[in-house]
């Protein structure tokens, strides 16, 4: 028997800590170190860390590994894995602040892929002032601007979307230098389809996840601003209906490589969650860019259907392992849609009552809590951010998505959720936007149902 805690307050740290209670290995409770969420680094978070670590220490519950849920620890202070691994001597399922710069630098990934010469990266530059951007600007005419720092997955910022104008460019490029960020990075605008895949990584060997498709526009349609996800949805074939074997070959390929560059760059082991954010093209696939931990929404899609005890994948990322445990996802499909406060994300309500209780989770229905409090009550509150996750499992994407909507729907307080997302016609619309073969009745139809689910590679140090 073994003991877990976790680090985080989201419906992905929900996600985790269920994954974990399901093990028949862990030992008690799953301890909660810190509800840790985004905002400006502060060392106080590592202290409340370092005082809980220690309560557990003088009863003799030393955990025997940590899980970080969001990305903010791993890069703050002094990184959270540095502080466990160090002063502690307890493992983290999480980066240490050098291999986290893969999230946490867009820079250092450019430059990672560019100086391994793995295949992925758009054309772009690296600017750390004004000089010169407003020719690049115009030389690509379509383009991104990434702040290189974390900013909470509201950073970025596209030409036709976000920027109207090469002057709006450059003005927020000043913006995020005067907000303190060292660099920006310049990018082509890609047109495709964003899809996730997430692999587990010891440090040797990845393992792939199922691929996920995040939606991150607040309103239906794809429409309204963006957001840290609305929901996301998984195929029973563990692909997705615009993706062939060889994206998927591709994508994969791009995670193990990373992998090992990143081993040879900074000379430590990447123990964790490798997530890339990868865009399928006409002309292939592009890195949008890297997580160094779950992705949420996509969390609660792949661990709602992980069949391999998690705590033993665990076990394995610490140890080094993972191609010596056969890995398995339920061959179901996904539909998670997140609950969020009227005015998400601009001007969330807050405090205000949330009921979600005429639902009920089940085997085919999932709940996460995310960002909610429960007062002396007993009563659920909003508090200003995505509030609650329900994920339907289904045989196909259509009953999945059926289950999350009921589910969805039945919520009661100022809330609002995506009601396409999962809908055979929303996914037609991905689906033709590359002009792929689509076909469907009442279900969606996969045109690659034969499509690879990952598998392990060993890693030549």
């Amino acid at each position: 028997m073994i003991r877990a805690a976790v680090i985080g307050k989201d419906g992905r740290t929900s996600a985790i800590i269920e994954s974990l209670r399901q093990s028949k290995r862990i030992a008690g409770t799953v301890e909660v170190l810190s509800g840790w969420k985004f905002s400006p680094f502060h060392s106080t978070r590592e202290e409340e860390v370092r005082l809980n670590l220690q309560r557990l220490l003088k009863r003799n519950e030393k955990p025997d590994f940590v899980v970080c849920g969001p990305e903010e620890p791993l890069a703050a202070g002094e990184g959270i894995a540095n502080l466990l691994w160090r002063e502690f001597k307890i493992p983290c399922i999480g980066p240490t602040k050098e291999l986290a710069k893969i999230e946490s630098s867009k820079s250092f990934t450019r430059l990672l892929l560019a100086e391994h010469n793995i295949p992925g990266n758009p054309k772009f530059r690296i600017f750390s002032d004004q000089s010169g951007i407003g020719s690049y600007l115009k030389e690509l005419g379509s383009f991104v601007v990434k702040p290189d720092g974390l900013t909470g997955g509201k950073g970025v910022k596209v030409s036709g979307e976000h920027l109207h104008s090469i002057e709006d460019a450059v003005r927020y490029c000043q913006e995020v230098f005067d907000e303190g960020h060292p660099s920006v990075v310049i990018e082509e605008k890609l047109d495709g389809e964003e899809f996730s895949l997430q692999s587990f990584c010891d440090g040797t060997h990845v393992a792939d996840m199922p691929v996920v498709q995040d939606h991150k526009r607040a309103r239906a349609g794809d429409s309204g601003p963006n957001t840290g996800g609305m929901g996301s949805y998984s195929c029973e074939n563990h692909s997705l209906p615009f993706l062939s074997r060889d994206d998927l070959r591709q994508a994969s390929a791009i995670n193990k490589l990373v992998a090992k560059a990143l081993r040879k760059k900074t000379g430590e082991p990447y123990k964790g969650i490798l997530y890339g954010g990868f865009m399928v093209t006409r002309t292939g696939v592009r890195l949008i860019e890297y997580n160094a931990r779950f992705g949420d929404p996509e969390a609660l899609n792949v661990l709602s259907l992980l069949k391999t005890d998690f705590a033993d994948v665990c076990e394995a990322i610490v140890r080094g392992t993972l191609d010596k445990l056969p890995i398995k996802f339920e061959k179901l499909a996904t539909v998670c849609k997140y609950v969020v406060p009227d005015g998400y994300p601009e001007r969330p309500v807050k405090g205000e009552v949330i009921d979600w209780s005429s639902v009920s989770a089940s085997e085919r229905l999932k709940i996460f809590e995310a960002a909610v409090d429960k007062d002396d009550g007993g009563v659920y509150r909003l508090s200003g951010s995505r509030a609650v996750a329900f994920v339907g499992i289904g045989a196909d994407v259509a009953e999945a998505e059926r289950i999350a909507e009921k589910a969805a729907s039945a919520v009661r307080g100022p809330v609002y959720h995506r009601e396409d997302i999962g809908t055979r016609e929303l996914i037609a619309q991905r689906v033709a936007h590359l002009q792929a073969p689509y076909s469907g009745d009442a279900d969606v139809k996969h045109a690659n149902d034969d499509a690879p689910q990952g598998g392990i590679l060993k890693l030549v140090s």
